[in-house]
């Protein structure tokens, strides 16, 4: 007799009545732990099984860090233009529109204005699922804009970078917009007004070779992957095997490139405390 048929063994209810989980429920992290996702979400989107950090958006970052996740928006509708008519098996503008549709963003990133803790701040918050979150004209000229708003309010400037790096279909406008958002941020120092730079997974590119790294305090998540190039077009160049963990928050926190590793759960704590001592 078939096991599926032993009634009295495992199976009691035939298999037409059973009736499937809801997608969405649960999420598996890498080391194999499923954790409800309304646990996750109380805590931050950080698995209490093993500290993993899900990935997520500018919206979870609003909501965790300002006070009862209210802020008010700004520069919420500029949008990429066709600097110099894109395309290879798709239109640049087609990959905007779709990237819009999929995302109900205008861009990779969006910039908030709120409080944390009683204290004003000003954040912007890249978001990964924009086009991997690549730098293009619009991020430079919306955290170049943020900036500029700090030093006329003498608000504090909290930056989370989540990327892939430069936009390539925006070419050298794209590489512009790392002098352009250094150049805004020297400013923002000569102002003696703080700035957070907060780094998540991943943040790479051309995005770490210029303002993911300028912090007054540089902070990263747990685990998080920081760097330049990819660990195997690294490999391939200089034709030597790298360390276990290269590009990792805690590498990075060995070689001094960062100041301090923060669970998610503790970030707004952390920034708080920081900001307030440098104010």
């Amino acid at each position: 007799m078939a096991w599926f048929l032993r009634k009295k063994k495992n199976i009691l209810t035939p298999v037409d009545k059973k009736k499937d989980l809801p997608k969405g429920l649960w999420h598996r992290t890498p080391s194999g732990k499923i954790v409800d996702i309304e646990v996750l979400r109380k805590n931050s989107y950080v698995s209490p099984e093993d500290g993993y950090h899900v990935r997520i958006h500018s919206k979870e970052y609003f909501e965790i860090l300002f006070d009862n996740g209210n802020f008010f928006e700004i520069d919420k509708k500029v949008i990429s233009k066709d600097p110099i008519k894109w395309e290879d098996y798709k239109k640049y503008t087609d990959r905007i529109k779709e990237a819009k549709k999929k995302t109900n963003l205008y861009d990779a990133i969006r910039t908030g204005i709120g409080k944390i803790k009683g204290l004003d701040v000003v954040i912007s918050c890249m978001d990964f699922s924009f086009i991997g979150g690549s730098m293009g004209s619009v991020v430079g000229e919306k955290i170049s804009r943020a900036v500029k708003y700090c030093i006329e309010k003498r608000f504090p400037y909290i930056l989370i970078s989540k990327s892939g790096g430069a936009r390539i279909m925006e070419s050298s406008f794209s590489l512009m917009q790392m002098a352009k958002t250094i150049a805004r941020l020297t400013q923002l120092r000569d102002s003696k007004i703080p700035y957070i730079s907060v780094l998540t997974d991943p943040t790479t590119g051309g995005v770490t070779a210029s303002y993911a790294l300028l912090g007054d305090i540089n902070i990263a998540e747990p685990g998080a992957l920081i760097g330049f190039a990819g660990p195997r077009v690294i490999k391939e160049t200089i034709g030597k095997s790298l360390p276990e963990g290269f590009q990792t928050s805690e590498f990075l926190m060995d070689h001094g490139f960062i100041d301090l590793i923060s669970s998610r759960t503790e970030l707004k704590k952390n920034i708080y405390n920081l900001v307030s001592m440098m104010m």
